[in-house]
């Protein structure tokens, strides 16, 4: 990739797997720019590897970093306090777990589904979850187990497994993934799933954006002077519940700025929506928080190291 292109190339990684570090360690020998690593106090599991980790590894080498690990040490004590605060929202995962090799799922996509069984009541069906997905995945396509596609292929499977019966109830979303909305799938859809999700219906043989009207003239039309810059015009376009409420509070000087910054990056990683029960089918969307999973600026556990 060094090679190919002239533009900073950033590694992002989770260490479910156990298999991070040494991840980081052989992008930095093939001259990444950047690695993403969480303070140790936040770290590991379904996280990035260790700040320290990384940093203690590189030292004395021609990447060696410069952070001062006693500075750091202060920093995952204030951390490892402040996440004391927030033990309620953990996932529950212990520690490495292999598995996710086999299963194909992203640290990311694990810590969510977990979520979604326990908003199922559902958590002792995890096992069963987990060798549903690349089950699902393979019908799908091997869609990329990133968002969205990986919500989608998520709560597909964890809806097989708790309906007790594949594919009984099929999101919005995976329709029209099938139908061809989110792109063409890298390799064929299961002809059999094909039919069950469309009936009749065929899929798009286009561009999918090429169905979708112009809206950049009509949202600045509508957004008016709140928008000061391209960037907010698009802002509301792509986000108007979010965007406009924060356009009109920075335009009354009452601030606000970075929670909603914070909320259209999380939007961008999935649609905000209203807690379901147990008993509703929600959407792979719904069921996700969209505030656990998406990068705002000053979250610890973001950090790019290499430079």
């Amino acid at each position: 990739l060094k090679k190919a292109v002239d533009l900073p190339i950033q590694l992002h990684t989770h260490y479910t797997s156990g298999m991070a570090s040494a991840a980081v360690l052989k992008a930095v020998e093939a001259g990444v720019d950047i690695v993403d690593t969480a303070i140790s106090s936040i770290a590991g599991i379904t996280s990035q590897p260790p700040t320290e980790t990384i940093v203690r590894i590189l030292q004395e080498t021609p990447r060696d970093t410069g952070l001062d690990l006693n500075l750091l040490a202060e920093i995952s004590a204030y951390f490892a306090e402040a996440r004391k605060h927030y033990a309620k929202f953990e996932s529950g995962l212990k520690g490495v777990d292999v598995r996710v090799l086999q299963y194909q799922i992203p640290g990311g996509m694990l810590s969510n589904l977990v979520s979604q069984l326990r908003e199922q009541k559902a958590e002792d069906r995890y096992e069963e979850v987990l060798a549903e997905v690349p089950r699902v995945r393979a019908e799908l396509g091997y869609p990329p187990l990133v968002t969205p596609s990986s919500q989608i292929v998520g709560t597909q499977a964890t809806l097989n497994v708790i309906l007790g019966e594949r594919y009984k109830v099929i999101p919005e979303e995976v329709k029209n993934y099938v139908k061809g909305m989110y792109g063409r799938p890298p390799a064929p859809i299961d002809p059999e799933v094909k039919k069950l999700v469309l009936g009749d219906e065929e899929p798009i043989d286009c561009r999918p954006a090429d169905l979708i009207p112009p809206g950049y003239e009509k949202a600045k039309k509508e957004i008016g002077d709140l928008a000061r810059s391209e960037e907010d015009i698009i802002s509301y376009a792509l986000f108007p519940q979010v965007a406009r409420p924060f356009l009109e509070r920075r335009a009354s000087g009452s601030g606000g700025k970075e929670e909603v910054v914070a909320a259209i990056a999380a939007m961008v990683a999935t649609r905000a929506a209203a807690p379901v029960r147990p008993l509703e089918m929600p959407s792979p969307l719904m069921m996700i928080s969209p505030w656990k999973i998406a990068w705002r600026p000053g979250r610890p556990g973001w950090g790019g190291l290499i430079k």
